[in-house]
């Protein structure tokens, strides 16, 4: 395994054991949040001076075991685990219910999570309950490392959604998800940074996150899991960590986990739901991976497409998107994905003559690899 940030590998699947119950591990240093419950949908709203309106309760999440049972008791039930057996192996992961209906339930997780069984073998969920269910693939994306998958069961509490957008470092939040198949397990601590490059998988099919990193615990098997604010709605989806390597031992949090953020899995599930493909933003420019300068390096662009036709020139070095330094090719891609298709974008370039040019262009759409 590398090590740094431009490169982590996943290592979330894991064999399953199944314990009931919530295993809650705190971080003392989150900081205590107003909040109000709806007394008949539980749902949990902000409260902007620690009162609540009639038929609603309030109740203080943040620094204390109690509170954080809080967030667990209201969003544990939109929580699964996923268990995926073939005849080669077998391993385990986590999701979240993203809608319901009367009849169908879907359920959005990491695509390493359940890719061997994308052909065949056996994918089952578990519900909060402990009852257990045969799941189908709905759609794929391996490029930003997820999936759907359905269950025949109906009415089940959806995950309250949130915006990652909103999110600033040093916000608490708290990951659920299946640790080592320890299902029920819930970790808090708070947004480390924003933005992080990363990528996952293998050379030949890459994710490429604009992830949330966080020091709450995540730990193989938490992989699909939500990562959720200090008012229980999802901002992410956890898919990565960073570990020592096997020379420091055994693999597991030293407090760099990695979430996609959730505006971007919703997005991206929204499509799968309806189609069952997604797509993915396309700028049109090939990179130089063997550059070594800060910056990455523009080796082909492609005819006809969004940077080609903003007058972009081979050869020259992209410095900053959307006012991001650009160190490489890999926080070059990871920054064009962290947009949607269609998306307006500011690219600012050092031709190979030397002179700094800015381009501010609409991103085309192309369809992403399952």
């Amino acid at each position: 395994m590398k090590s740094g940030f431009s490169k982590l590998l996943i290592g979330f699947v894991i064999g399953a054991v199944t314990v009931s119950g919530f295993a809650v591990a705190n971080n003392s240093s989150v900081p205590v949040v107003k909040a109000c419950i709806d007394n008949k949908s539980k749902a949990l709203f902000a409260s902007t001076n620690g009162s609540c309106p009639k038929g609603r309760s309030a109740i203080d999440i943040g620094a204390t075991g109690a509170n954080v049972k809080s967030i667990a008791q209201l969003v544990s039930a939109s929580v699964v685990s996923i268990k995926v057996s073939t005849t080669l192996d077998s391993g385990s992961g986590s999701g979240s219910i993203y809608k319901s209906t009367s009849s169908l339930s879907y359920v959005i997780t990491n695509n390493h999570v359940i890719e061997s069984a994308a052909t065949s073998g056996k994918i089952e969920v578990e519900l909060n309950n402990g009852d257990i269910y045969p799941a189908s693939i709905v759609g794929r994306n391996s490029e930003y490392d997820l999936a759907v998958i359905s269950i025949k069961k109906g009415n089940l509490p959806e995950i309250p959604i949130g915006d990652s957008s909103s999110i600033a470092i040093g916000d608490a939040v708290v990951a659920f998800g299946s640790p080592l198949g320890l299902s029920g397990t819930v970790t808090s601590g708070i947004v480390s940074a924003l933005n992080r490059p990363v990528t996952t998988g293998s050379s030949n099919a890459e994710s490429f996150m604009d992830a949330i990193q966080t020091d709450a615990a995540i730990n193989p098997g938490n992989s699909g899991g939500p990562l959720v604010d200090s008012q229980g709605r999802a901002v992410g989806v956890n898919s990565a960590i960073a570990t020592l390597g096997s020379a420091f031992g055994a693999s597991g949090s030293i407090g760099l986990g990695f979430s996609i953020p959730f505006n971007q899995a919703k997005r991206i599930a929204d499509e799968l739901i309806a189609t069952g493909k997604s797509t993915k933003p396309l700028i049109g420019i090939s990179f130089d991976n063997n550059f070594n300068g800060v910056g990455a390096r523009i080796v082909a662009l492609t005819a006809g497409k969004a940077a080609a036709r903003a007058g972009m020139v081979e050869g020259s070095i992209v410095k900053r998107i959307d006012g991001f330094k650009i160190n490489n090719a890999i926080s070059a891609i990871v920054r064009i994905r962290s947009h949607a298709p269609g998306d307006q974008v500011v690219v600012v370039a050092d031709l190979p003559s030397g002179e700094s040019r800015t381009y501010t262009f609409n991103l085309d759409s192309a369809p992403a690899l399952p």
